[in-house]
């Protein structure tokens, strides 16, 4: 069936409708069932005339009321009357109360009056209940769907009210509760039988004519006499247009897995169960291709990813775990009957069945029983399989041990008929199912073209059957998408369809072609005369040559009755054993070993060598040589390494461990791991809260393999894991280590438990549950019926599924697989979001990491088999694969993996004799087997130090790896090889075993000590010569070593495999190639046709990737074909002499042969064979390698001499014609030896050790022949057809109705595909999950990491540990500022020291003594001006050097802080504890808030100030609120009495801007809990954003005219606001009887980046004592606040403070208590002291230090507490960033430098876009030198500063004054001073203040106005001209436009 077929149509608008109308019907929420179609009450002979009439349109759909509607309309929901007054309206209940559910009535006595029978309906909103009624019987149908009178009748069973006539008031009654028309078809489903125990149980399907297919239109099947009908005619499945099914998705497939455990039929997994395949292009197929019957085109894959979830229409009462139809009642039939249907079912996987295993797809059958004939399986040679088809299958009787009898092909027509109701929506009968007569027909079709080694498969015929459907509906359904709506639909093209009467007889047309190997039998009455009749024909022998038989009954006019019988035995064989699940495998295998059945074989091996029986042989061989052991064999490597030994360590360059080491790749995986672990932290879902764990530990959990065990330890210990994440000390031992690898066996239990109470102790560790090698045991604890007695099934699925990890909030779980498809089912735990896929190593052509290896995985080595590439590691060995056959039918009653297992066996031991010493076997073994044995013996010879390669033998059934392994170890021993190489058998139970010979080869090239080492994986292995037997039904993961050479998977259970199995195998061979060799093409051969020496040298196929393949055989897929494409028999040389070398194409050997004639029958020779030197040997190459060089760095591939020239010398002459037939020479390609060598003599070239060549080129794999084919063969699109199996065995396809998976598609579109369209089965552990509750049924905190096997997984999840662990670190962890407060040593020398070194608080008395100082100590201000008073005695070489301006923020030094339990955070911090605080919480809307506005005026505003308050609903109790009008009237304020420690008394406010993310408003920990206000300070643009971020605190938003202002506004509108305030609640408190004087005045006005406070312990040794020591502790910010607000006389104080921290502060910084100095970031304000003292509202930056100088100036006090200090966090963005200052007119991004702040007024100069006060702040920060030249590092005449305070630079000094009376200032007398800086001033500052101050000559003076005409006003007021000269060019501005106001200067110099 290839998918290539040309000129098809092109049907892509055909699938974009289909997916866009399915993705319509499951998307819409419109109740409105589609149309439904009438019943029809016509009896059997009209239905024939309706079917052979073809074109009638049924005018019984009018009856119905629904037919004639428009394709597009909807008819109306039915109306329902509603109920009377007080009835009772419960689902399940009648209108009287009484119950009527079947559960809870099936034992009460019911009367059920004569003529009426007890029904089950169901109902819509109950959908697992049966509602029990009784019914006039006469108004049902009779067996055959027939004479039911129209009407109804019936009673109510609950209430006893009878003589209900219509159905609808009946529904009424019983409260169905229906959204259409109530019609009795719909809704009586089920007889009710009572059964022996006299329980009233659900009985069969009543048979409504209407549950017919609309295409066959014809009554239900005979049932004779029976009260059960035909299930396969009327079963419950839930394709029936007439019925909309519960729970159904369209094109949900019919068998899918019933709801409920007591419905789980075998047959129906078995339906979607592993069946066999074909691989390739057949011409046969090609023929048939052309003709249109199939020439359909794929469907695209783009369309699937629309829909997953449940279907949104249709049904309220939706199931979410009924995937399927409702259940039918299944009957057991007689118990000869059940006996037939066990034995028949019981090849069918029947993993997690609930109940007897009897409980099959019973189907009543029709006419006589058939006997099954004795002996057949001795006559046939096989055991038939006969698949039921359409209609009835008869009873067989007698030998049933010899059938087998499958439902698959049944349950294959059933889904294909679903296809159609995706269409109903377009309201139209038209688009009917495929009708059963062509789907047999097709079916016919599709044997008829498979070849004779092909078997067929289900997936092959569901698509025939789709593009069938699809191509013949193609019009129609096009017409539904375009045509305007019509009354009524088109009427179809009349293409005949196919009668029942033509079936016959097209059916023996078709298969009229097909050389008899498809044989049809037509019957006159039922099958079983068919069926009789076939055996019949069997045991004659008259069927010797057919594989099919396809028996037709069409004699009854009703329906059509079909069955096909496999009668091949090759097909016959693979199919009965594909329906085998593993368990029954292993249990035949083992039935066969234990019972001697295999002896046969045994015994039949013995007579096919004439020499008599192998082991005869055998012993003679060692008899003969055990005086000189192994001389057949001359430098072994035992004698090499002993004598090197005394001349020094043998040196061999490729060995070489490899160290620990992270590819580029693992590391991009573990950051994208690491990424989503983060996103699911970030979601509002709050399910994870990164910021609450400290640290990371893990548990890896894997399958109970002991060599997997040992690897994952390996990897854990070596990687350093534990080291980093803290988890252990530096010297750790092995049984520590082993408490992070939990190996899935009996023992886990414990473990995991113990993990999980760790979990639970310790919920600040975030634990990683890793669970690797995810898709092994996938069986649910729940439904499986062995889980209590077998502790060990279902085990995955009861720890890592368990309710305490799933709810554990500190426990993620990562499954970790090669093979995700069973984790990506509709019923999946994981989030296709929470997905990671391994990268692709390129994208577009690009390598995205640069990587010196190159992965080798199974589409590499797909690739290697194709057209052009050099050298195909994927083969087949068809000599082997002939005597498999052969036997197979010699011996038809064994398992055929038994035959495989011996033949094989006794390949490899015959191939072992010939290489040693015994040429006359390999006539007794393949090629392949031949050239594997030879370079596993002599690869160690070709390396100094003995190194070998490894085979691998894959053996799955573990009995028979147990007999290949004593078998070969006795035919080792015999050949006395045992020190040449070893024999391991690997089984996942035990360990790894080696011999002590080995052992100590092992110990010696790893340079290991410790003597009592031994291998404990097979990557220890690394260089041993070795075959490994690796058994156990799946790998475990278990990693090979660089030495595997071959990989044969020639025994793998090939009959029985879905995509997961097959890409396991081949996963074995997964592997890094090093990347400097081109893997592609090989160079061509120089060798001319002369060359013949050279040609025929004894090379073999083990070599480089080679030379270019022959280009004859090269070409396409067809010809590979027919030339045994890689199939290794004899390799014609013809093509050798045109100098391209061989690419091992060979010529096909007749496959019937038995072994022994097809090894030995003569080929022909080509001409350079014939010149061969007589005596030179030739050895065996499977043919497609290569040839290599001589030279040729490879192992094992130096020529060797024959292997009996070896032994003695005895020359045995081979002649040519006998030894062709199965050795081939090899050219030498890339040959670096300059002279060829002479005919006959033998080239030793340098050994070269086997190493070498493994990281060049991957293991050479073999397949058995049917895997070959299925993996090698593509689809359309090139993707292989293994590709679309079904993916796993543990689930099952959702529908037949699917495209199919496209080569393009990425691992998230693969996902998704398999998301939509697989189902698990009920063993399946996710098959209940959907009934969980939860819409999307996620789990939230499961992640799965899916990549190729052997691509590093393990080491990317441990690299993700690592940066989990160190991110958690870092969240941990925050970056705060720490620099050493400045200019300590100009700290001004003070008469007075607060020397009261323990007061807890500030002493008034002593505290008003202390004088302030002036100098700024904040670091953040060290570039600002130094602040002089006359205490100091400056030298201007005390500041330190200047740094550049743009260096500042950049380079201010930081220390990275662990966050303490009391610190504030941004809003990426979620924790349980503070959800509420921040008002999110996932049950919850998020918190209301209302916005108030709130005006005052302000006198020197000169207006009202209007302010607006966001107030959640949650925050309201701080405010007071208007009775009436709920205006916002004042903010709640404590009174000073108040002394409880339950709240904060300050209100907290934070300006802040551009920091809704970053900025650190959670203050939850850090107030420890306690109740505080605490109020964001906002521009009017940025509250949406604000509120967004911080739903739950309240906002204080500026007017818009603060827009662009800076933090002074901001300050000042707080400060404002607050005395306002105060007033306000002064006098509401003070109606209450409160003095004004006690309301609390403080507020705190805090940055937005205050992270943590600390407090210093000081201990005194004595009061005034110089000794004592002192220690920093972190504590909670309520602490700080708590103990300040307490301090005594604390109304006295104007701005309190803290220190800000740094790790270099000095004891003598907090020796002193308390200071009288400059407060900065978090400072706590008396807003009543400092009424009249403002925040200059203008100001950007340096406010907090002129604010400072006016409140001292005021007389008030400011004290810092130097005990207390805070830490500021680093943040990047917002704050003060926010302003940047760009050109206002052009678009040049270029920045603006300071010095273009200001300019000329009216000049040409750019103007900013930027507020002039900025300008202005920044220009004199970096440019006040212009202004005051003679200022500059002059400290002793600084620039006298009246009423503010400005920042001029580093480099100049300022003198505070303030011009206000009384006024605080220094003493000027002696001071002369440099400059006058007037600012805005105001009336204050007049003539006679500034004649106070003495100027130098020269010093300079700058006027500052708002406007030009004021700057003239102030110098005339304060006489400035004169002492000062102005000039003309003196006067400057901002560079402002206009309408931004500018501000503008004067300079002038004093005379």
């Amino acid at each position: 069936m290839g998918n290539s077929y040309a000129g098809q149509l092109k049907t892509t608008r055909f699938e974009e409708v289909l997916h866009n109308s399915i993705e319509a019907s499951l998307r819409s929420n419109n109740l409105v069932p589609r149309p439904i179609f009438s019943q029809l009450y016509l009896e059997a002979e009209q239905q024939l005339a309706a079917l052979e009439g073809g074109s009638r349109v049924d005018e019984e759909e009018e009856e119905e009321g629904e037919g004639g509607l428009e394709p597009n309309s909807l008819p109306n929901p039915f109306q329902l009357h509603p109920p009377p007054e007080g009835c009772c309206t419960t689902d399940g209940f009648c209108q009287a109360g009484k119950d009527l559910r079947l559960v809870s009535i099936s034992n009460e006595p019911i009367d059920v009056p004569a003529g009426f029978l007890l029904v089950g309906a169901k109902s819509p909103s109950l959908p697992d209940h049966l509602l029990v009624c009784a019914v006039d019987k006469r108004f049902l149908p009779d067996d055959n769907g027939h004479n039911a009178l129209l009407g109804f009748s019936g009673n109510c069973v609950g209430c006893g009210k009878k003589g209900f006539c219509y159905f609808t008031e009946f529904s009424n009654h019983i409260n169905l509760k229906l959204t259409t028309q109530p019609k009795k078809q719909k809704h009586l489903k089920y007889y009710l039988v009572r059964n022996a125990q006299g329980t009233l149980t659900k009985g069969s399907l009543i048979c409504w004519k209407g549950s017919e297919f609309r295409s066959r239109q014809i009554s239900a099947s005979t049932c004779s006499g029976s009260l059960f009908p035909a299930l396969e005619s009327a079963g419950p499945l839930a394709s029936f247009p007439s019925e909309p099914t519960p729970g159904m998705n369209p094109g949900i497939l019919m068998g899918a897995q019933q709801a409920g455990p007591a419905s789980d039929h075998p047959s129906l997994s078995a339906a979607m169960g592993p069946a066999v395949f074909n691989g390739k292009d057949s011409p046969k197929r090609q023929q048939l291709a052309k003709n249109n019957l199939l020439t359909l085109p794929r469907p695209s894959a783009l369309g699937i990813l629309s829909n997953s979830g449940p279907p949104k229409k249709r049904h309220k009462g939706w199931s979410p775990e009924s995937p399927s139809a409702p259940d039918g009642g299944y009957p057991q039939g007689g118990g000869n009957r059940a006996k037939y249907e066990s034995a028949g079912m019981s090849c069918m996987p029947q993993v997690g069945l609930v109940g007897p295993a009897s409980v099959t797809f019973p189907v009543v059958t029709s006419g006589e029983p058939v006997s099954v004939p004795d002996n057949l399986l001795k006559i046939c040679k096989a055991k038939p399989v006969i698949f039921k088809g359409h209609g009835n299958f008869p009873y067989l009787c007698g030998n049933l041990n010899d059938v087998v009898v499958s439902p698959l092909l049944y349950t294959c027509y059933q889904n294909s008929q679903s296809i159609s109701r995706a269409y109903e929506q377009y309201g139209t009968s038209t688009i009917q199912p495929i009708s059963e007569e062509m789907q047999l027909l097709l079916t016919v079709y599709y044997l008829v073209q498979l070849a004779a080694d092909q078997v067929p498969l289900m997936e092959d015929l569901e698509q025939i059957f789709l593009r069938s459907w699809r191509e013949s509906h193609l019009t129609e359904i096009r017409q539904y998408q375009q045509a305007p709506p019509q009354p009524f639909p088109p009427v179809p093209s009349p293409a005949a369809p196919v009668t029942s009467a033509q079936l016959p007889w097209l059916a023996s047309l078709a298969a009229s072609s097909c050389n008899d190997s498809v044989h049809v039998i037509e019957c006159a009455y039922s099958l079983s005369e068919g069926l009789s009749e076939m055996f019949r024909l069997l045991v004659e022998g008259k069927l010797s040559k057919t594989n099919y038989v396809v028996i037709i009954c069409a004699c009854r006019s009703a329906a059509i009755d079909s069955c096909i019988a496999v009668t091949g035995k090759y097909q016959a064989r693979i199919l009965s054993e594909s329906l085998l699940t593993p368990a029954e495998y292993q249990k035949e295998v083992n039935y066969e070993l234990v019972t001697g059945k295999v002896d046969s074989l045994g015994a039949f091996f013995s007579t096919l060598c004439p020499e008599g029986d192998i082991d005869i042989l055998l012993d003679k061989f060692h008899q003969e040589n055990q005086g000189h052991i192994s001389s057949s064999l001359t430098a072994s490597s035992v004698t090499k390494a002993a004598s090197l030994e005394v001349s020094g360590t043998p040196v061999c360059t490729s060995y070489h461990l490899e160290p620990h080491s992270i590819r580029p790749f693992q590391l991009a995986v573990a950051q994208k791991l690491l990424s989503h672990v983060c996103s699911i932290a970030d979601s509002s879902t709050q399910n994870l809260d990164l910021g609450s764990f400290e640290k990371v530990d893990f548990l890896i959990c894997i399958p109970p393999s002991e060599v997997t065990y040992q690897q994952t330890l390996f990897h854990v210990w070596h990687s350093g894991v534990l080291l980093e994440l803290g988890l252990e000390k530096e010297h750790m031992t092995k049984q520590r280590v082993e408490q992070y690898v939990l190996k899935l066996d009996a023992e886990a239990q414990t473990k995991f438990k113990a993990f999980l109470q760790n979990s639970f102790q310790n919920p600040h560790t975030l634990f990683v549950l890793i669970h690797d090698h995810a898709h092994w045991d996938l069986v649910s604890a729940v439904h499986n019926l062995y889980s209590q007695s077998d502790p060990s099934v279902g085990l995955v699925d009861r720890l890592l599924n368990c309710r305490e990890v799933k709810e554990a909030p500190n426990i993620v779980t990562l499954h970790v697989t090669s093979f995700p498809y069973a984790l990506q089912t509709q019923h999946t735990l994981i989030s296709p979001y929470n997905e990671i896929h391994w990268p692709a190593s390129c994208s577009n052509g690009v390598e995205l990491y640069h990587e010196n290896k190159k992965y080798f995985g199974l589409s590499e080595f797909i690739e290697s088999t194709l057209s052009g590439h050099s050298l195909p590691l994927l083969r087949y060995d068809s000599s082997f694969e002939a005597m498999v056959t052969a036997l197979g039918k010699r011996f038809p009653r064994l398992h055929s993996a038994v035959i495989r297992t011996f033949v094989l066996v006794q390949h490899y031991a015959a191939a072992l004799m010939a290489v040693s010493g015994l040429p006359q076997m390999k006539n007794y073994t393949s090629v392949e087997t031949l050239e594997i044995t030879q370079n596993l013996l002599n690869s160690p010879k070709q390396c100094p130090c003995g190194h070998g390669l490894m085979v691998l033998l894959r053996v799955p059934c573990s009995p028979l790896a147990a007999v290949a392994y004593e078998r070969l170890a006795h035919v080792r021993a015999r050949l006395a090889l045992e020190e040449h190489f070893e024999i391991i058998l690997g089984s996942p139970s035990s360990g790894v075993t080696v011999g002590k010979h080995f052992v100590k080869q092992l110990r010696m090239w790893q340079n290991i000590e410790d003597v009592e080492w031994r291998p404990q994986t097979y990557l220890e292995l690394e260089g041993l010569p070795c075959i490994l037997i690796f058994s156990g039904m799946d790998p475990h993961g278990e990693s090979l070593p660089r030495s595997l050479r071959y990989c044969d998977l020639r025994l793998i259970n090939s009959s029985c495999l879905v995509r997961t199995a097959l890409e396991q195998e081949l996963g074995l061979a997964a592997y890094f190639v090093s990347n400097e060799v081109p893997l592609e093409k090989g160079t061509r051969n120089e060798a001319s046709e002369s060359d013949a020496e050279k040609l025929s040298s004894t090379d073999n196929e083990d070599e480089e990737l080679g030379t270019e393949g022959s280009t004859l055989e090269k070409r396409s897929p067809v010809k590979r074909e027919r030339s045994r494409s890689h199939d290794s028999a004899s390799s014609s040389l013809s093509s050798k002499a045109s100098g391209s070398a061989l690419g091992g194409e060979s010529l096909a050997q007749p496959t019937g042969l038995p072994q022994g004639e097809h090894a030995r029958s003569p080929q022909p020779c080509s001409p350079s064979e014939e010149g061969r030197a007589p005596g030179e040997k030739q050895r065996p190459r499977a043919s497609q390698g290569p040839p290599s060089a001589i030279s040729r760095h490879s192992p094992g591939l130096t020529p060797q001499p024959d292997c009996s020239l070896r032994t003695g010398q005895r020359s045995i002459q081979v002649s040519i014609t006998s030894s062709c037939s199965q050795l081939s020479s090899s050219s030498s390609g890339l040959s670096s030896s300059p002279v060829a060598p002479a005919a006959g003599t033998l080239v030793l070239q340098a050994s070269q050790c086997s190493l070498t060549k493994a990281c060049r080129q991957p293991p050479i794999v073999f397949l058995p022949k049917l895997v070959y084919d299925m993996v090698v063969s593509t689809d359309s699109s090139g993707l292989p057809k293994a590709a679309s199996l079904l993916p796993s065995p543990s689930v099952m396809w959702a529908s037949s109705f699917r495209p199919l998976l496209s080569k393009t598609m990425t691992s998230t579109e693969q996902s998704l595909y398999y998301r939509q369209w697989t189902v698990p089965r009920p063993s399946h552990m996710d098959y209940g999950n959907r009934a969980e509750g939860r819409v999307d049924g996620f789990h939230p905190r499961r992640l799965l990491l899916s990549g190729p096997p052997q691509i590093g997984k393990t080491g990317a999840y441990l690299q993700f540990l690592s940066v989990l662990s160190r991110m958690l670190v870092r969240l941990t962890e925050v970056d705060v500022y720490d620099e050493e407060e400045i200019n300590i040593n100009l700290r001004e020398e003070s008469d007075w020291h607060y020397l009261q070194l323990s007061d807890p608080w500030p002493d008034l008395e002593l505290f008003n003594k202390l004088s302030f100082d002036y100098i700024i100590h904040d670091p953040k201000y060290e570039d600002a001006s130094l602040i002089c008073s006359h205490h100091q005695s400056i030298k201007s070489e005390d500041r330190g050097m200047s740094r550049k301006p743009e260096d500042f923020y950049v380079r201010r030094q930081t220390a990275r802080m662990r966050l303490s339990k009391y610190a504030a955070y941004n809003t990426y911090h979620h924790c349980e504890q503070c959800h509420q605080y921040m008002g999110f919480h996932p049950r919850y809307q998020l918190y209301e808030s209302t916005l108030h506005a709130f005006a005052f005026s302000y006198s020197m505003l000169g207006e009202e100030i209007q302010l607006h308050f966001v107030i959640p609903k949650s925050k309201e109790h701080h405010f007071v609120f208007s009775r009436p009008g709920g205006q916002l009237e004042s903010m709640r304020l404590p009174l000073v009495t108040d002394k409880s420690h339950e709240y904060i008394k300050s209100p907290t406010f934070t300006p802040t801007t551009g920091r809704h993310e970053h900025g650190l408003f959670n203050l939850y920990h850090a107030m420890d809990g306690a109740s505080h206000l605490h109020v964001l300070v906002v521009k009017e643009y940025e509250m949406a954003i604000y509120k967004k971020y911080w739903p739950n605190h309240i906002m204080l938003v500026l007017p818009s005219i603060f827009n662009s202002a800076g933090v002074g506004a901001a300050h000042f509108l707080i400060k404002e606001l607050s005395y306002h305030n105060l007033e306000l609640e002064r006098n509401r408190q003070e109606e209450l009887g409160i003095k004004p004087q006690d309301i609390w005045p403080f507020i705190v006005i805090s940055d937005d980046s205050c992270v943590m406070w600390n407090v210093v312990d000081v201990d005194c040794a004595g009061e005034r004592s110089r000794e004592f020591s002192w220690s920093e502790r972190n504590v909670s910010l309520k602490h700080i606040m708590q103990h300040i607000e307490a301090s005594p006389n604390i109304t006295h104080y104007a701005l309190l403070g803290l220190r800000k921290w740094s790790s270099k502060t000095r004891a003598s910084e907090v020796r002193e208590p308390f200071a009288r100095c400059h407060v900065h970031d978090f400072i706590i304000l008396n807003v009543d002291l400092t009424q009249n003292v403002q925040y200059n509202r203008n100001r950007f930056m340096c406010d907090d230090v002129d604010f400072n100088l006016r409140v001292h100036s005021a007389g008030l006090l400011l004290c810092r507490f130097n005990r207390f200090s805070v830490m500021k966090k680093q943040i990047a963005v917002g704050g003060h960033r926010s302003f940047h200052i760009t050109s206002k007119v052009s678009d040049n991004s270029a920045a603006v430098v300071p010095a273009q702040y200001i300019c000329a007024p009216d000049s040409k100069h750019t103007f900013l876009a930027a507020p002039a006060q900025l300008l202005l702040e920044k220009f004199l920060q970096h440019h006040s030198h212009r202004f005051f030249p003679l200022s500059l590092k002059n400290c002793d005449h600084p620039v006298l500063s009246v009423d503010c305070y400005l920042n001029l630079g580093s480099q100049i000094s300022v003198c505070y004054v303030s011009s206000r009376p009384h006024s605080l200032n220094i003493s000027c007398s002696d001071l002369l001073f440099s400059g006058l800086l007037l600012y805005l001033c105001d009336s204050f500052v007049g003539a006679s203040f500034l004649k106070k101050f003495h100027f130098l000559k020269g010093a300079t003076l700058c006027v500052i106005c708002q406007d030009r005409s004021s700057l003239r006003q102030t110098v005339v007021r304060l006489e400035l001209e004169d002492e000062w000269q102005f000039r003309l060019r003196d006067e400057f501005q901002t560079a402002n436009a206009k309408e931004d106001r500018p501000l503008f200067f004067l300079t002038g110099r004093h005379i």
